[in-house]
């Protein structure tokens, strides 16, 4: 996680996507589509990348680690920032990771949507 999350914060694009695993499933935070490829993590890295200054962090406290079978998944919530026309926007997000730690790339699912609004 601290990996992943260094990534993105230094614009680390490569390093980010050698955590995911050949056959890696990516529900993103910032598509509709899922992504179940090399190449379309790639693209959708790249463009996120590309986000004036782009940054996450976690929300410590929200984050929690379950070991199931043979895999380690991490879930919690975490707040991308970047620039839209000038202004910084927030954008906290719930996420899942599912990794098995044996690989050198660990990551076989990744699940991030945004926090929905709260119906009144």
């Amino acid at each position: 996680m601290d990996t992943w999350i260094h990534g993105i914060n230094q614009g680390e694009t490569e390093k980010v996507l050698e955590l995911y695993s050949a056959d890696a499933v990516l529900l993103p935070t910032f598509s509709s589509r899922t992504i179940a490829n090399e190449e379309g993590r790639r693209r959708y890295f790249e463009r996120l990348a590309s986000r004036d200054e782009l940054s996450v962090s976690l929300h410590e406290k929200t984050v929690r680690s379950q070991t199931v079978g043979s895999m380690d998944v991490i879930s919690g919530i975490y707040c991308f920032r970047f620039a839209i026309d000038g202004e910084i926007l927030s954008f906290e997000a719930r996420f899942t990771f599912a990794m098995d730690l044996t690989q050198g790339s660990p990551i076989v699912h990744h699940h991030s949507s945004q926090v929905p609004r709260q119906l009144s």
